[in-house]
């Protein structure tokens, strides 16, 4: 069967990258929808996992952890697009019970089930070699995600001691298990690209109600309430609009200027270039 004469004509007029103020769950449907909506991304009977932010203790108007009323929202959007499951998965760096009840996303979550998990045993974990690695070329990751049909990045906007921010790239690293060595025997920026090589999001929805924008990544910080969302199917796009559209330690930053965005951009994972990109922003 052939589209409909109006398909083409609605594909064209889908932004690259879709920015809205408003409050959180309203503005993730928002974006999502104008990407064309959650039928674009999971289809029916397909396993999906959600990669928020919430490594740490604290809620999300800290800063440190992403909106629950994003991830709620998002998991509804897989549930009505026909999923046959959804899991909202991290490893995180705080006592994992704690981070899941007061980041707020488990309450936020209850009505889909017992999907919000936080595994931190070796068995929940397959080593696995990366093929197209530079640097990292191995390591245990969440057997959860590597047996996903879909994986949605959900990361909040927040800044980062080691790498400028962390942001949908960077947030892959809580879904393997040796996060250390990331920092410890490679390159970080050159890490997090590997791993992304792997680990590719189909949708990246970057929570942006509130910015940790110093002190990152656990904070405490300067956190500034720009009640926004980012979404694209490109994740460098992605991260380098949410780089571009906020202040970050006290200035303005250029995505080039973060490490790990370029080299994604530059080995082909996306493009940072925001000026060949549609960009649509819109307020409710």
């Amino acid at each position: 069967m052939s589209p409909g004469p109006g398909a083409a004509q609605a594909a064209s007029t889908q932004p690259d990258i879709a920015v809205v103020k408003g409050a959180p769950a309203a503005a993730t449907h928002a974006c999502v929808g104008m990407l064309g909506g959650m039928g674009r991304f999971v289809k029916t009977g397909q396993k999906v996992v959600i990669k928020p932010n919430m490594s740490f203790a604290s809620a999300a108007s800290l800063g440190t952890n992403t909106h629950p009323e994003v991830v709620a929202a998002l998991v509804r959007m897989c549930r009505d697009a026909g999923a046959a499951s959804v899991l909202v998965l991290d490893n995180p760096l705080a006592p994992a019970e704690q981070c899941i009840a007061r980041s707020g996303i488990r309450a936020a979550c209850a009505e889909f089930g017992d999907i919000v998990q936080a595994p931190t045993a070796e068995r929940f974990y397959r080593e696995l070699d990366i093929d197209d690695a530079q640097q990292m070329t191995t390591n245990a990751f969440l057997r959860d995600a590597l047996d996903a049909d879909v994986l949605i990045a959900a990361p909040t906007a927040k800044s980062h001691s080691s790498t400028g921010v962390s942001l949908g790239l960077k947030g892959m690293m809580g879904l393997i298990r040796q996060r250390g060595v990331m920092h410890s025997r490679y390159d970080l920026d050159t890490a997090i690209v590997d791993l992304n090589t792997r680990l590719r999001a189909a949708l990246t929805v970057i929570d942006g109600t509130y910015v940790l924008s110093t002190g990152g990544p656990g904070g405490p910080g300067k956190v500034l309430q720009e009640n926004t969302v980012i979404a694209s199917a490109d994740p460098v796009a992605a991260d380098a609009c949410a780089v571009e559209s906020f202040e970050w330690y006290g200035r303005r930053f250029a995505a080039r200027q973060v490490s790990h965005i370029r080299l994604a951009h530059e080995r082909g994972l996306g493009s940072m270039d925001l000026a060949a990109r549609a960009v649509t922003r819109v307020t409710l």
